[in-house]
């Protein structure tokens, strides 16, 4: 029974076990009604077809280093997300990013060297075992309709990650990304809130753009996505606004970072 080393898991995942129609016959699946690991978590990757409806929620940032992914921010300090409960549960109708939606799902390659991707489970989710209810996962030997559901759409999700990651090399190759800042004054009185350690777009890059480069990204659809980028960011203000509400604001310091 293979399971992917703990050092290669990506967010959220504790271990890795390919779905297998021998060793997991006779397995269900649960729906997951709690995801209490999300309520700690502020920075979610998304993919850039999210970006439009991504937008309408949460400011969408870029992660720091030489390989950025996209990011929506659900809180500006490591283990605040202010739009879920302790369980995990929305606090209000949000849209939830496909990231977390596949979950305990994904597609992984059982080898390093190995080109096919085959569909995994997290075991430790505890919603997929040998249970009396739940929904079948294979029927005489093959996957069920729910198992090819849940394959489509962690199919979909890996061609949505390709394209985000040919996104973010037009923008680092165009040069557009710059170091994020955000200061944040609730009152005359108080010290201000300076959060960093995230990516942007720097808007006068992309004002003083060509024209002929300009046409390029527009035709391509990666002009909507910066602008969907750039909107949310006005978001990071009602951000800081839910973390003050709930007061799980710490005590200002000039030297806070959001650790995208």
């Amino acid at each position: 029974m293979a399971t992917a080393p703990a050092q290669n898991l990506p967010l959220f995942y504790n271990q890795l076990e390919p779905l297998s129609s021998s060793t997991h016959a006779k397995f269900k699946a649960r729906p997951i009604q709690t995801l209490p690991f999300l309520s700690k978590a502020h920075a979610i990757p998304v993919t850039s077809d999210e970006f439009v409806m991504c937008q309408r929620f949460y400011p969408i940032v870029f992660s720091g280093g030489e390989n950025p992914v996209p990011l929506v921010l659900m809180g500006l300090n490591e283990g605040v997300n202010v739009f879920v409960d302790d369980e995990g549960k929305p606090r209000d109708e949000l849209y939830i990013p496909a990231y977390v939606r596949r979950y305990p799902f994904m597609l992984a390659r059982l080898r390093q060297d190995a080109d096919e991707l085959s569909l995994c489970f997290d075991p430790s989710a505890g919603v997929i075992g040998n249970f009396k209810d739940g929904d079948a996962l294979f029927a005489d030997g093959k996957p069920t309709e729910a198992v090819n559901a849940v394959l489509k759409f962690c199919e979909e999700f890996e061609l949505s990650a390709q394209r985000t990651n040919a996104f973010m090399k037009q923008l680092q190759e165009m040069d557009l990304l710059m170091e994020g800042e955000v200061s944040i004054q609730p009152t005359q009185e108080s010290p201000p809130f300076v959060y960093r350690g995230f990516q942007m777009v720097a808007e006068d890059k992309l004002r003083d753009m060509r024209g002929d480069e300009l046409r390029k990204i527009n035709q391509n659809g990666i002009l909507p996505l910066i602008f969907a980028h750039l909107f949310s960011l006005q978001l990071l203000r009602e951000l800081f606004g839910r973390q003050m509400a709930l007061g799980k604001v710490p005590e200002p310091s000039l030297q806070a970072t959001i650790e995208a």
